[in-house]
């Protein structure tokens, strides 16, 4: 397993942004949440704009799939976490300045590039448009792909509801025909 995997789970996209959360960074670090975000209020001028950091909202927690939250069902959290951007973590390397966080900051700053790097770049603005128009079309024939499966279930439903009908109605006697019907017949007259 790659070195900086671990730290790249930890990475998650709120607000069109790479971030990682106060928890996982602590954790990392060796250092209490609460020990770190005490060291950033402490050095908030130089977190100040939402490309070094920003808190994190509670819809935005609910919409992320964050799978390390140690958060049980239906339990609140007391403090929205701080979520860093890379700017924002490398800026936490002059508030923590123990070795631990200097080691594990540069794994960090690795992992952030290391994930840049595997994602294409777009060279220009046709390529973003055009990027747009497959990302439209594809939700396009979603729409249509949903559509058709609830019209063949419509269908399916009528078809099974036909058939659950013709099984119920009960079925007179076809009267028999032929030289043998009439003679079954000619002796029960007799």
């Amino acid at each position: 397993m790659n070195e900086l995997e671990p730290i790249q789970r930890k990475i998650y996209e709120i607000r069109g942004q790479r971030v990682m959360l106060d928890f996982d960074l602590a954790e990392a670090y060796g250092v209490e949440t609460a020990q770190l975000k005490r060291q950033v209020r402490r050095n908030i001028e130089r977190f100040e704009g939402e490309d070094f950091m920003f808190e994190v909202t509670r819809e935005e927690l609910s919409r992320c799939q964050i799978g390390t939250l140690n958060i049980k069902r239906g339990q609140n959290i007391k403090y929205l976490p701080f979520a860093f951007t890379e700017l924002g973590v490398a800026m936490l390397s002059s508030v923590l300045k123990s070795q631990v966080a200097i080691k594990i900051n540069r794994k960090i700053m690795r992992a952030f590039v290391a994930m840049r790097n595997a994602l294409p770049l777009i060279q220009s603005q046709k390529e973003l448009e055009d990027l747009q128009q497959r990302v439209e079309a594809l939700e396009e024939s979603g729409i249509a792909t949903q559509t058709a499966i609830e019209e063949t279930r419509n269908e399916l439903t009528q078809v099974y509801e036909a058939l659950t009908q013709l099984g119920e109605k009960q079925q007179e006697p076809i009267p028999e025909i032929g030289y043998a019907a009439i003679q079954k017949r000619r002796e029960q007259e007799t």
